[in-house]
């Protein structure tokens, strides 16, 4: 029975290593062929173009919102101008409310010339 199970224990042994070999499909690890390496050196070329043109656009944006807050605050410096002014002339309105300094403020408001115009 030892002999009988040695021979089938070195069958089998070779009918694994048999089984490797032939199973071993597809490409080898470590072997690439010309082609391969150029497709890998164009999608590495792809893939830094994109990364360039991702900077781009982001450089853009922020420029752009940089030109967005520069305007708004702008914008915020001329109406606390206009508050500042608005403020001044109640408070002149509220010492001395004489007419012809109601007419003379309108007039630089500009609601008097729109009275006039309708």
């Amino acid at each position: 029975m030892d002999c009988d199970s040695i021979q089938m224990a070195i069958t089998d042994e070779n009918n694994l290593t048999e089984r490797k070999e032939c199973g071993r499909r597809g490409r080898k690890p470590g072997r690439k062929t010309s082609s391969e390496k150029v497709d890998i050196k164009a999608k590495l070329e792809r893939s830094r173009q994109s990364a360039r043109e991702c900077r781009a656009r982001k450089k853009l944006r922020y420029q752009y919102l940089e030109e967005l807050v520069t305007d708004r605050e702008k914008a915020v410096i001329a109406l606390r101008t206009e508050l500042e002014r608005l403020i001044q002339w109640d408070k002149s309105l509220t010492e001395n409310p004489s007419p012809n300094d109601v007419d003379q403020l309108l007039k630089e408001i500009g609601i008097l010339k729109q009275e006039q115009h309708a």
